[in-house]
This record gives structure tokens, sequence and C-alpha cells, in this order.
């Protein structure tokens, strides 16, 4: 329930031409170029891979070939990126639209920085491999799925594989070896700065609901996680971009209690400082929920059992996922678990079998662990 050819996460299987382990650093390496240019939790889950690059070649400069978000959300910020290029629009490198070929100049322009070393921790291979191999780095590394073009080194692209155990494997490939599995983001004094500015100051012991997912068949019902975040008892902020203004006031509009809405009116800086603050996030399979867990916030997020082997949270100490098993289209029948298979039309919910008691136990338990004042 992701996005098509290299964007998609349950590309098609390879055949394994990949080392065993950890393979041999690469000598010499002074800059490295790492292609991940999507979403906030695609990032995310790549953050491991990207500090355990950092550890193994601590004095090279690594830049992110990503989008203009990625810039205005790293620049400044403490972790493993120095510098990130905000590509333009190329099919399945760094948008699902066809018909982006690469820009005359751009390869030529990026090799001129000189890498050492390309990583591509971005999908199969069919787009992203043929343009990292254009930016002229001594050593690639990457996956590859069938009918891919080959990396120096590389993994085979399979289906239903934790994404961050993917990218993992690839920074394995050129002798980077991680040291944790969560993803972690700094919480800067500009980002609370943000919050203030546009919020004041939240009421402590709050809970934050977010009910958007990009894919409408990942959307648990508003009414639902109204009825939730009413039994939790606690202050409830309802987060949301401006294309999920509806969601948000729907949920908000369900609910007995009163509850704060935030649609656009964050950036991610600003939202990860809202997070920072909250004793719990409910949502759904989606960037936030990825982004509350980074800053250390508990979370309970509604699944499709497909999307939780290859996006889930891999600890279970503050982070509970609720699996819907839903297999087919609750419409027509189509089924979902085939990665190659045709997406059929419709966008009824696929998770609407986890129950509000489901969600409410775990967030229940989770809460029972603070103090109701935010600390």
């Amino acid at each position: 329930m992701h996005g098509p050819s290299d964007l998609h996460p349950l590309a098609p299987a390879g055949e394994a031409h990949a080392p065993a382990g950890a393979a041999a650093l690469v000598d010499g390496v002074r800059r490295i170029a790492v292609l991940r240019a999507n979403a906030l939790g695609d990032y995310l889950m790549a953050v491991p891979a990207l500090e355990a690059l950092k550890r193994a070649y601590p004095g090279a400069r690594l830049t992110l070939l990503g989008r203009a978000w990625h810039a205005e959300f790293l620049t400044g910020r403490p972790g493993p990126v120095d510098d990130v290029v905000a590509l333009p629009p190329i099919s399945g490198v760094s948008t699902p639209e066809i018909g982006r070929p690469v820009p005359d100049g751009l390869c030529e322009e990026l090799r001129e920085r000189g890498f050492d070393l390309a990583v591509q921790i971005h999908g199969g291979g069919r787009f992203s491999n043929p343009f990292v191999r254009r930016l002229g780095a001594r050593v690639t590394a990457g996956m590859r799925a069938p009918g891919a073009e080959s990396l120096d080194r590389w993994v085979p692209y399979t289906d239903y594989h934790h994404e961050t155990l993917r990218f993992l494997q690839v920074a394995a490939l050129v002798g980077a070896v991680g040291n944790g599995l969560e993803p972690r983001v700094e919480v800067t004094a500009d980002d609370r700065a943000e919050l203030a500015r546009a919020l004041g100051h939240p009421p402590p012991g709050l809970v934050a609901v977010h009910p958007g997912a990009s894919d409408p068949r990942r959307r648990w019902p508003v009414e639902r996680f109204a009825e939730v975040a009413d039994r939790c008892g606690r202050p409830v902020v309802v987060t949301g971009t401006r294309a999920e203004q509806d969601l948000v006031m729907g949920v908000v509009a369900a609910m007995r209690r009163p509850a704060i809405p935030v649609v656009g009116a964050l950036g991610i800086g600003g939202l990860a400082a809202l997070y920072e603050g909250c004793d719990l996030l409910i949502a759904n399979d989606t960037g936030p929920r990825h982004l509350a867990a980074a800053v250390g916030t508990p979370t309970v997020a509604v699944y499709w059992c497909g999307n939780l082997i290859n996006a889930g949270p891999l600890s279970r100490t503050a982070h509970r996922p609720l699996v819907s098993w839903t297999t087919a289209c609750p419409r027509c029948g189509a089924g979902g678990v085939e990665p190659r298979a045709e997406r059929c039309p419709h966008d009824e919910s696929w998770v609407r079998d986890v129950s509000v008691d489901m969600v409410r136990e775990q967030a229940e338990d989770l809460l029972s662990g603070t103090r109701g004042d935010g600390r």
C-alpha cells in the first residue's frame, strides 16, 4: 500500500549475488552520497543505516540525495547527514510520476562533488541504480530487483522485508554495522520555538491523535480515533496536514471532550517538538508515527499486515502496533498480498477489523506508566 516502481517497498525479489555479513570498508572515502528521496517515514526508517555509515566513515561528508523537505528539516540538525541535495522530480528516483527524465547536466554537476562512495537505499533499482552509477563514485552499493542494473556491491530486493533491516544490510556491504534498530531524531531549540509561536505551551499529559495516511486504505475510521481519545481521559491534540483537515476535524467533531486541532500549522521540526511533549501518539501507519517514536514518544498505531512487516516498529516496549489481517478489498474482493498485483480502484479502509477496545487497551497500558503531567 505504498508507491510504484523504485518507490515501492514490495518490489519483486532478486536473485542473490551479495556478500554475506559485513564486507570490507572502502579505502580513502571522503565523500559519500546516499539516495533516499521520498517521504518522512521512509527517511526515518533509513536513519539507523545512515548512522552506521557515519560511524564507519567518521571523517567522510555524507550527502543525502533527497527532496526539498529533507533540506528544510535536516539543515543544521544534529545527525548523520552533513548536507542535502534536493533533487528535482525524476521518475522512480524522486517522484512516482512518469515522464520525468533526469535533467540535463544534473549528474555532471553531482559528479563534480567527487563522491567516493554512492549508496542506494531507495528501492529495487530499476530507475535508481542507473542514476547512482551516473554519479561516478569509485564504489556503488545498494539493492537490486530482477532486471535492475547491478551496482558494485548489492543485496537482493525481496518482498516483505522490513525497510530498516534492508537498509542496514546495504550499509554492511561497505563495512558499516549498525548498533541500533530504532531511529532517533534530536529536537532542537528552533523546533521548540516554532511550536511555542504556533501553539504556545501545550498542556501537560497530552495525547496526540493523527488520523491521516497517504493511502486511504491505511486509515482507521475517524469515529474510532475519537472514541479512543475520549476514553484516554487526557487533553488531546489532533494533528494533520492541510490535505487532512477533514479527517482532523472529523475526529474533533466526533469527540465528547474538547480537543485541539493542529492542521498544517507546524513544519516537521515543530511537529517533532509537539510530539516530544506528548505522553502518547495514537495514529495510522504514517510518517508522523515514525517521527513521534524517533523523539521518544510512545505510540499505538493501526497497521495493515503487509505494511507492518515492511514498516512497523521493531520494538514493543513503547510502541504497540495493532494488526489488521484483511487480505482483500472489502468492496470487490481483489487480493492485496501479492506485491505485483494491480491495485483495484477502491479506497475503502482495509484496517476496520481493528477494534476500539484493541487500541484502547494498548493506549491505557502505555499511559499507565506516565504521571499525566508530561513526566
